[in-house]
């Protein structure tokens, strides 16, 4: 199978999208997971439903609520375009789209790795000195490491073949934020485009077992039990 350079671009924005996704909820999602898994949050399952609320939301509804925030005229997004970083019709807001839609799958794989750690062992290091940072540096972290992973590769894969919630918040703008998804979308509505759509068909199918076959490695990992 032979890839036109177009289609070598899309591919590479579908992966620089995906990548700061996954950059742009990293931190927020350690955080609420770390949270959630020692019960620090207040209303845990409220702020539960809240996390997982974008895997049952339709993702027009998603890109809707984002546009209505991030757009020229919203709250958010008057203010980062006064600031020279608009979002909407941009690769930037296909990655927030993709960001807010996985990330639920990068949360709760992390939230088991945290929950599966001993507080002792954690507690043991405050004992001889050690702050909270160092505990989360040197003990949390390193343990969690299988976790964390996993979550990321999966939250990668859903942000690759993320479609409803990006058309709505970057549009369809050829190489600007045409990613995979929206091209095979865009070829197959073409007279004569049908092997051009399977071919990235073909692209997405390899990128998306992929991240799975890698993060089914990394679960089954994090699920034996450690010595």
């Amino acid at each position: 199978m032979i890839l036109t350079p177009e289609e070598w671009a899309i591919i590479l924005l579908s992966l620089r999208v995906a990548a700061v996704a996954v950059a742009l909820s990293l931190l927020p999602g350690l955080a609420l997971a770390y949270a959630l898994a020692r019960r620090r949050v207040p209303f845990p399952f409220l702020v539960e439903n809240l996390i997982q609320l974008p895997l049952v939301l339709p993702p027009v509804v998603t890109g809707l609520l984002l546009l209505l925030a991030f757009g020229p005229r919203g709250p958010l997004g008057g203010v980062l375009g006064a600031l020279g970083m608009p979002v909407v019709f941009t690769w930037l807001g296909a990655a927030l789209a993709a960001a807010v839609v996985a990330f639920p799958l990068l949360v709760q794989p992390m939230r088991v790795a945290f929950e599966q750690i001993d507080p002792a062992w954690e507690e043991a290091v405050y004992v001889y000195g050690g702050g909270r940072w160092a505990v989360f540096r040197y003990v949390t972290l390193p343990l969690a490491a299988r976790g964390i992973t996993a979550g990321v590769v999966l939250a990668f894969g859903r942000a690759l073949g993320e479609f409803g919630a990006t058309i709505v918040v970057a549009g369809n703008i050829p190489g600007v934020t045409r990613t995979v998804p929206l091209a095979i979308f865009t070829r197959i509505n073409q007279i004569g485009g049908e092997a051009a759509a399977l071919r990235l068909v073909l692209v997405a199918i390899a990128l998306s077992v992929l991240s799975l076959l890698v993060h089914a490695l990394l679960a089954r990992r994090l699920h034996q039990p450690r010595k």
